[in-house]
């Protein structure tokens, strides 16, 4: 039988670090790849301004259009929302090495490089790959939620209001999320202020109404709210992807053979074990209680291990909400 040992033995730590490295470094460049698709296949076409950085280069890539048809004449003229995203994660990266360390900035280097190569390959459709905005904007922003929560899962970052919240928290004493809540509001409310794109104006109201007329007004609070709905449906599955992946159980085994079955969950499992003391009310006999906390994925393993020593041991499970510490998350202060 295959043991989890044979990845997490104690004496190829070292080699078993590096890989582990790699590994997420590569599922930084790759796990990016689907926020690009959803920027480029559905926000853009649909003109929708969401949250973030992405916000941000996105109504400049609608103010801009058709500007400079000699720069960028594959972009209708438009600053291209690769450059822009360029351009700012630059400076705000060399802002954040100078300020808060250069040690946080290097995933968030390398995350950066991606989300900005993903843009450039992947060619913006003429028409959304979801034809309804709302369909569009729920989708689009839950595909976009699971890749940025894949990337924060092995402790990565795309950039943009990220870095922000960062450098404000350095000094200030203002939680991230609302750091990067009150961002988001901004950003979002912003495209109320934007020309509507033709799509919008050709087939519901005249483009020479003025911004006063009521349904040109209903319009742009739509679009304000399209971004609404797509920053809330990748919020909700960034949290989701990272209840799922985070998920803890903690194991309360009471058996005779409690010696034997403590050292093959340490060695095996690779997890600290606790043995507690403790007296059985009914036959006044001092019995040991092992104490462990794993991963929800090791909990299989643990079960196998308890039933193959003493399969009349008596195990108790339970989930929890969050465990912090070596071996597990990092303890954060917010």
């Amino acid at each position: 039988m295959l043991r989890f040992s044979h990845f997490v033995n104690p004496h190829n730590a070292p080699s078993q670090s590096r890989a582990r490295t790699v590994l997420e470094y590569v599922v930084i460049i790759i796990g990016i790849a689907p926020m690009a698709l959803m920027v480029n296949w559905v926000l853009l076409p649909h003109a929708f301004v969401g949250g973030g950085l992405t916000g941000i280069c996105s109504a400049i890539y609608y103010m801009t259009g058709g500007m400079f048809p000699s720069l960028f004449p594959d972009y209708g003229g438009a600053i291209p929302v690769w450059l822009t995203t360029f351009i700012f994660n630059a400076i705000l990266l060399l802002i954040a090495g100078l300020t808060v360390g250069w040690k946080f900035c290097i995933r968030t280097m390398v995350g950066v490089a991606a989300i900005t190569f993903w843009y450039r390959v992947i060619p913006i459709l003429p028409e959304p790959i979801i034809e309804d905005p709302w369909l569009g904007a729920l989708v689009g922003g839950f595909v976009f939620g699971l890749s940025l929560g894949c990337v924060l899962a092995v402790n990565g970052s795309s950039g943009g209001t990220d870095i922000v919240a960062m450098i404000v928290n350095h000094y200030r004493n203002i939680s991230l999320g609302n750091i990067m809540l009150i961002c988001d509001i901004l950003i979002i409310a912003s495209a109320f202020f934007l020309p509507l794109p033709e799509s919008m104006l050709q087939n519901e109201v005249n483009p020479q109404f003025s911004i006063l007329n009521s349904q040109f007004s209903i319009l742009k609070i739509k679009r304000v709210l399209y971004g609404v709905a797509m920053t809330i449906s990748y919020t909700l599955a960034v949290d989701w992807l990272m209840a799922r992946l985070h998920r803890s159980v903690h194991f309360l085994i009471y058996s005779s053979k409690y010696d034997e079955i403590a050292t093959a969950i340490n060695t095996t499992v690779n997890r600290g074990v606790t043995v507690l003391d403790g007296t059985g009310w009914y036959s006044q006999q001092p019995v040991k209680v092992i104490s462990v906390l794993v991963r929800k994925p090791e909990s299989s393993l643990v079960f196998s291990l308890v039933h193959e020593i003493d399969p009349n041991a008596l195990v108790s499970i339970a989930e929890v909400s969050g465990v912090f510490g070596s071996g597990f998350d990092k303890i954060k202060v917010k």
